[in-house]
């Protein structure tokens, strides 16, 4: 551990969980293989763990830390020719004031790690990868697929945007303080011209966040203040069956077929 280590006290308010192994350390730093010139931006750099090595190897860092102890302390120990550090709530920063092709890398704090995920992908025009870990079971969700207890919301807003690979799993121990739970390393990488076009995402959203927001609903009861049974019909989706059997592509082609008949109704 970081020599100061032992003198920061993890504050609860803001999640924080240190990694302190030197393996998973490593392992971590191999699988984002950052090169010199890479714009590395890194989310809660806590007490340095990865921020040295990703340092070392790309020659330079951004990083977000919303502790204003810990970023007091990192500003010190680091040259700021090479070292930029935003004192900020990750969740209200505007990444795209850092240029483009930005490797974002993170260990998210548990307690904001959805509605950051959200945030995040508003930026995946000009994000090359995303590296972060997460709680064990927040990254089973985002990789899930129809069908299974996992697959919900999360799942289907980040794999309409990202193609998503959990890469290895970190035990408690690996952390200090400890948590209760196991966490996992996900790497998201944007779809780009693979991406399933969606005309309209805020509708996109809708349509979503309704199907899953009373799982055991059939999509005719979920969906009725947004469609209608006949409007499911048109887009080829079966009203009886529950959103938990529907493919990203699947609700991609629902949301699109509802904003082609409110443009057309617009237009009439």
């Amino acid at each position: 551990m970081h020599a100061n280590g032992s003198r920061h006290v993890a504050r609860k308010r803001f999640g924080q969980n240190f990694l302190v192994d030197r393996n998973y350390i490593d392992r971590i730093v191999a699988a984002i293989d950052p090169k010199p010139g890479d714009n590395l931006v890194e989310i809660g750099p806590g007490l340095g763990a990865l921020t040295r090595p990703l340092l070392e190897r790309a020659g330079r860092l951004t990083v977000i830390e919303i502790d204003r102890d810990l970023a007091s302390r990192l500003t010190a120990e680091f040259d700021a020719q090479r070292f930029v550090l935003h004192n900020v709530d990750a969740l209200d920063f505007d990444f795209s004031t850092l240029g483009r092709d930005l490797r974002v890398i993170g260990n998210l704090p548990y307690n904001i790690s959805t509605p950051l995920l959200f945030h995040l992908a508003q930026y995946e025009s000009i994000l090359r990868d995303l590296t972060v870990m997460l709680q064990k079971e927040v990254v089973q969700r985002m990789v899930a697929a129809p069908s299974t207890p996992e697959y919900g919301r999360l799942s289907v807003m980040l794999q309409a945007r990202f193609s998503i690979e959990r890469l290895f799993v970190l035990p408690p121990g690996a952390f200090r303080p400890a948590p209760k739970v196991e966490s996992a390393v996900a790497r998201l990488i944007p779809l780009r011209e693979k991406r399933p076009p969606i005309a309209d995402e805020a509708l996109f959203a809708r349509v979503v966040a309704a199907a899953f927001g009373q799982r055991r609903k059939t999509l005719r009861n979920a969906l009725k203040t947004l469609a209608s049974e006949d409007q499911l019909d048109t887009a080829g989706i079966a009203a009886g069956a529950r959103g938990e059997t529907l493919s990203v592509s699947e609700f991609a082609r629902l949301a699109n077929s509802l904003a082609c008949r409110v443009t057309q109704q617009d237009n009439s």
